[in-house]
C-alpha cells in the first residue's frame, strides 16, 4: 500500500500514528495567567537537543496548555508512567477546571519555574518557553502548532538513580502507540556505538 498524505488515508483509521511509535507522553502542566493550573498529555512530544537541552510538542489546535505556555513563559514535563496511567488519561479530558484536581493527583512546587510538577511522577523537567512554529495545512491554513521549550530544570526522585545512573526501566516510563494502545519501557538492553 503506498498513498499521498494529502489524498487522505486509504484506512478507516490514519496509520501514520501507528508507524511513528513508540512516543513518549509529554506529561504538560502549566499555569494559566490567573493561576489556574492545567495538565495535559500528549504523544506528539520529544526531546531535541543537548547540552542545552530542548523539548517540544505538538498541539493540535490552540488548547490550555499553549494559551498558558505563550502567557507566561513557562511550563513543567512530567513523566508518564505505568503506575500513573489512569491519572494521565483522566487528564486528557476537556472539561473546565484543575486537571490535577480531576485526576487525583497532588501537586509539588518547581523551583525555577512557577507550574507545579505531578508530585507522584519519578521525573520532571522544567522548561521555559522559546517558540511556537504555526504548522499550516495544504491550505495554508494553522490549526496545529510546534511548541518548543528549554529545558531549565530537572527532577529525578532519588530512589530511581542507581550506581550514578537512572534506572528508567524502573520508572517504567509510558508511551503512545497508535489508536488507543500504549506500551511500557521496562525491557531495556544496551547497544553501543561501534565507535
Amino acid at each position: 500500500m503506498f498513498y499521498e498524505t494529502k489524498a487522505g488515508p486509504p484506512l478507516a483509521i490514519d496509520p501514520f500514528r501507528a508507524i511513528i511509535v513508540p512516543r513518549p507522553i509529554g506529561w504538560i502542566s502549566t499555569l494559566s495567567p490567573t493561576g489556574l493550573a492545567n495538565l495535559a498529555p500528549y504523544s506528539f512530544f520529544n526531546a531535541f537537543a543537548g547540552p542545552p537541552e530542548y523539548v517540544a510538542f505538538g498541539s493540535e489546535g490552540k488548547k490550555h496548555s499553549l494559551s498558558n505556555i505563550e502567557a507566561t513563559g513557562e511550563f513543567v514535563v512530567n513523566l508518564a508512567t505505568y503506575p500513573l496511567r489512569e491519572a494521565m488519561n483522566a487528564s486528557s479530558t476537556h472539561r473546565e477546571g484543575d486537571e490535577f484536581e480531576m485526576a487525583r493527583l497532588a501537586k509539588a512546587p518547581s523551583r525555577l519555574v512557577k507550574p507545579p510538577r505531578v508530585a507522584e511522577s519519578p521525573a520532571a523537567l522544567e522548561c521555559r518557553f522559546v517558540q511556537t512554529v504555526p504548522l499550516p495545512d495544504d491550505a495554508g491554513v494553522v490549526n496545529d502548532y510546534l511548541v518548543i521549550g528549554r529545558v531549565v530544570g530537572v527532577y529525578i526522585d532519588d530512589k530511581f538513580i542507581e550506581n550514578g545512573r537512572v534506572n528508567t526501566a524502573a520508572m517504567q516510563p509510558i508511551a503512545r502507540l497508535g489508536y488507543s494502545e500504549y506500551t511500557t519501557a521496562d525491557d531495556i538492553w544496551r547497544m553501543r556505538r561501534p565507535d
